[in-house]
C-alpha cells in the first residue's frame, strides 16, 4: 500500500488538484458585469477582471482544479472561454459549466449535480465562490457544497458552518483554509 507521506511533493500536489475543485461564478465574481453592455460578454467593447482575481487564481491553481459555474444566458461555452481569454483568465481555469449547456440554473440541485457528476467528485471536495448569496452560496450549501460569498460592494459579513464571506479576492485563500478546517 502506498503511503502519501512518501510520495514526491509534485505527485501529492497533482493528486490533491485532481481531488478538489474550486468553482467560480462568472459575472461580478471573476469578471465585471458592465451595466451599459448586453449580449455575449465576448462581444462587449471592453471587459475586465475583478481586482486581485488573476493573481489569486494563479496562487490557487497549482493545488485546485479550477472551474467556472455560471447562469449566464447570453453566452455559449466557447464564447465564455473567449471572454475569459480577453483578460487572461482562460489559462487559469480547467472547466466551464454554463446554463446553456446544463439546462438548469443555480440555485437548482440539478445544476450542481450535473457539475459534481462531471467532475466525478463528492460535494465535500468542491467549493463555490460567488457574489449572489442566494443563488451561489445557499444553492451550493443546500447541495452540501461549501461556499464563499464575495461581497465586494457591501460591508455585510455572513458566516456559517458551510460558508464564509470575503470582501476582496485576496482574502479567498484564508476563507478556504477556514472552511477546510471547520468540523
Amino acid at each position: 500500500m502506498d503511503n502519501i507521506e512518501n510520495e514526491h511533493p509534485q505527485t501529492v500536489a497533482v493528486m490533491a488538484r485532481e481531488n478538489q475543485c474550486l468553482l467560480f461564478d462568472w459575472g461580478d465574481t471573476l469578471m465585471r458585469v458592465l451595466p451599459d453592455c448586453d449580449g455575449p460578454m465576448v462581444t462587449w467593447p471592453r471587459v475586465e477582471a475583478l481586482p486581485h482575481v488573476e493573481d489569486t487564481l494563479a496562487q490557487l491553481c497549482a493545488d485546485w482544479l479550477m472551474g467556472l459555474a455560471t447562469n449566464a444566458a447570453a453566452s455559449e461555452e466557447d464564447e465564455i472561454w473567449q471572454a475569459l481569454a480577453r483578460v487572461g483568465l482562460d489559462r487559469l481555469l480547467d472547466k466551464v459549466y454554463c446554463y446553456r449547456t446544463i439546462g438548469h440554473k443555480k440555485p437548482s440541485r440539478e445544476f450542481f449535480n450535473y457539475i459534481l457528476h462531471d467532475l466525478k467528485l463528492g460535494c465535500e471536495s468542491v467549493f463555490l465562490i460567488g457574489d449572489d448569496f442566494e443563488a451561489d452560496v445557499m444553492g451550493a450549501v443546500r447541495c452540501g457544497i461549501r461556499a464563499v460569498w464575495l461581497n465586494e460592494r457591501g460591508g455585510e459579513t455572513r458566516v456559517g458552518k458551510m460558508y464564509r464571506t470575503i470582501h476582496d479576492f485576496h482574502d479567498l485563500p484564508k476563507a478556504l483554509e477556514e472552511l477546510q478546517a471547520a468540523p
